[in-house]
This record gives structure tokens, C-alpha cells and sequence, in this order.
């Protein structure tokens, strides 16, 4: 059985590597022809553009805001990138190359891997810190999948990990759903040889929204109360992680969805009431500074990519952004993001998500309000004497 499951994984590898390689392969989507400017091409823009996807790019897996127009005036004639510009999200649960091809195809232009930052993208940093150690990751989509493809050797779902313990939910007999009936679960069993009951837990990652709070609440709480090894006496937390701390935010419903940040505070609630020590964690996503920072660089890293010339790419290598714009539909997390990061920073706030306001929003105004994305991205090309 461990066997067929690991043959499960490296299938699904294969599949994901494949996917990859299709992008890379359909013209004009390969990078050279995606961002490379003939020498006649117009001067380096000396501005950049993030988006965030949910309520102003899409909503649920619907464009909205008039996006597909609206982006396609960011790429040339030829379809090779005119203005950099990325998508900063707080969502994921799926690796980059495979949103960055669901957004190529509902938007209708060539998106990057490298123009897809989510919540989850800065774990990579961690990975030699837990290359070697037993991980769980958790959350909607894909988890496991995104963790090892950022290096973690030995990673486990949580979906996967209570599955090891009987009884760990109490609740599951009275469940009408079952967990694991598909791909993306077998996808978690990259390593099937280690002991997972004598073997700690070293870090637990939120990657993306839980799906069984119930139960993820209640294995989480064994973990980290345990010092990584449900059932054992209480010992030292391991390190948590959450990929984004979003209370709420704009999904496919009229009104804003519980997000990440409210499953932080359940788990934070419930944590403190059963042990003697506070809960400790680290938070990434917006609106952490250090995440529009991680931006910036990456625009700098397209802009050389658009502009492939040795003697132009030493130009813009130490070239600063005089404006980057984050078109956002959440105040308390875009707006109050880009006001927190600073120059170059500057915010443009639309009303298709969690914002609905007439005016600007009290607590934390954007430099812009307009009503679409399109009119975001017109408000900015104008600013930017932009055809």
C-alpha cells in the first residue's frame, strides 16, 4: 500500500511537472516572448502594478470588473508584457505555475509563475530550517503539494496525519462526507517510510483556508500542546505558521466569507483556555510589510526579464520604482498593507469586494477609490501618460 501511494505521488509530480512545462511550451507563454522588448519598444515604465485576485480580479472562478480587458492593456500588440505587474493574494492552497495557468486561461494572456505571489509563497524561506523535519501542512487544495515543491522533504497533510490516529476526531462517525477520496490527498504521503507515532511534529503550516475546522481545530491542539506528538504529555510548541491572517474576505457569495485570520483566532481562543502558555505563531500575507517588499523585488526581477538586453538589464538591475500601485478591495488588508510598507507604495481601493463604500474608507483611506479594476488600471495608465 505505502508503495502504491508513493507511485501516487511521483504520478502526480509528473502531472504537475508536466502542466508546467505545457505553459512554458504554448506561444507565446514562454518567458523570453512573454516579457522580451524589441529596441524599439517604448522606455522602462518606472512603475509597477500588484493585484489582489479575490474581489477585484475575481470572484469565486468568475472575472469581474471588466479584468480580462482590463489586463490584456498591461501586454503589447504581441502579447509580451508592456507594464509589470503581479497578483498579490493572500489565498493559495495550489502550487504558483498552476494558478499562475488558471489565471492565464480565465484572463486570456500569458501569466507568469513568477507573477503569482501567494500567502504561502515566503514558507519557501523556511525550508532550511525544516528541510529534514516532519511538517504538517494545512488547508484547502493542495497543501502537501505546495510544500514539497518548495523542498520540505517530509511533509504530511493534515488530512493525511489524523488519518494515522484512530479516534483522534471524535466526530468523524458522524460525518457524511469522507476525506482522501481524491488525488490531491494521495498527493501528501511523500515519505512513507518514517514512523509518524514516534516521529515529533517540527512545524505545523497553514497554507490556505481549513476545511474541517472541527476537526483541524482539535488535531492542531493535540500537536501543539504535546510538543508535536499527539496523546504524549505536554511538552515545548512546535513553530506555527499561517500563510495569511484575513478575517474575512470577498469569495463567491454576496457577503464576505471567515477566513484565515478567523480560524487563527479560533484556534488561538480554544489553545489558551487548555494550556498555561499563550499560543505562538507567525503570520505572513498582507498587510506585513515584509510581504510588499517581497513584491517590489520581483517586479525588479520582471522588469529585467521584459528587457533581456545585457546593457539595458545592467540599467535596470539597481533601477526603484517611483510608484508601485496595490489595487485592492479589502482596506484592513491591501490599503492598510501598502500604507504600512510606504514609499513607493501607493493604493488604489475598488468597490467589487469587501469594500462597498459611497466615499473612502475611514480607518485606512487609499490614495484612489474607482469602482472596477478597469477603472483602476485606467486611472493608473493616465496618471502614468500611459497609451
Amino acid at each position: 500500500m505505502r508503495g502504491f501511494r508513493f507511485a501516487l505521488v511521483r504520478a502526480a509530480r509528473s502531472r504537475s511537472r508536466a502542466e508546467l512545462q505545457t505553459v512554458q511550451r504554448r506561444p507565446p507563454s514562454d518567458l523570453a516572448q512573454r516579457f522580451s522588448h524589441s529596441a524599439s519598444a517604448p522606455a522602462r515604465p518606472s512603475f509597477g502594478i500588484a493585484f489582489d485576485i479575490d474581489g477585484v480580479i475575481l470572484r469565486g472562478r468568475s472575472p469581474i470588473g471588466g479584468a480580462p480587458r482590463a489586463i490584456r492593456r498591461l501586454y503589447s500588440e504581441e502579447g509580451s508584457l508592456k507594464i509589470p505587474f503581479l497578483f498579490l493574494t493572500n489565498g493559495g492552497g495550489v502550487p504558483e505555475h498552476r494558478r499562475a495557468l488558471e489565471l492565464s486561461q480565465l484572463l486570456g494572456v500569458n501569466i507568469s509563475p513568477a507573477q503569482v505571489v501567494h500567502g504561502h509563497s515566503p514558507y519557501r524561506e523556511l525550508v532550511k530550517r525544516f528541510k529534514d523535519d516532519l511538517i504538517v501542512a494545512v488547508g484547502k487544495g493542495e497543501p502537501a503539494v505546495v510544500m514539497s515543491e518548495y523542498g520540505f522533504r517530509k511533509v504530511l497533510s493534515i488530512d493525511e496525519y489524523a488519518s494515522y490516529y484512530k479516534d483522534i476526531d471524535p466526530l468523524a462517525p458522524f460525518k457524511t462526507w469522507k476525506v482522501g477520496q481524491t488525488d490531491s490527498y494521495m498527493f501528501a504521503k511523500v515519505h512513507p517510510s518514517y514512523d509518524v507515532y514516534s516521529e515529533r511534529v517540527k512545524g505545523v503550516f497553514v497554507v490556505s483556508d481549513p476545511v474541517d475546522w472541527g476537526r483541524d481545530l482539535q488535531v492542531l491542539c493535540d500537536i501543539l500542546s504535546t510538543g508535536g506528538l499527539p496523546g504524549t504529555e505536554k511538552g515545548d510548541q512546535p513553530p506555527l505558521y499561517f500563510a495569511a491572517d484575513d478575517l474575512e474576505y470577498q469569495a463567491a457569495f454576496p457577503s464576505e466569507r471567515l477566513g484565515m485570520g478567523a480560524f487563527r483566532i479560533a484556534l488561538e481562543s480554544i489553545f489558551n483556555q487548555i494550556n498555561d502558555h499563550p499560543l505562538k505563531y507567525t503570520s505572513y500575507g498582507k498587510p506585513n510589510p515584509f510581504v510588499f517588499k517581497n513584491a517590489a523585488n520581483i517586479l525588479g526581477k520582471l522588469i529585467i526579464s521584459m528587457y533581456p538586453n545585457s546593457q539595458t538589464s545592467m540599467e535596470v538591475k539597481d533601477c526603484q520604482f517611483s510608484t508601485i500601485y496595490m489595487v485592492g478591495d479589502n482596506p484592513k488588508v491591501d490599503i492598510n498593507g501598502a500604507m504600512k510598507a510606504g514609499h513607493p507604495w501607493s493604493s488604489v481601493l475598488t468597490r467589487t469586494g469587501v469594500f462597498r463604500g459611497k466615499d473612502n474608507d475611514p480607518q485606512f483611506p487609499a490614495d484612489a477609490v474607482v469602482d472596477t479594476v478597469e477603472d483602476a488600471i485606467n486611472y493608473i495608465l493616465e496618471k502614468e501618460c500611459v497609451q
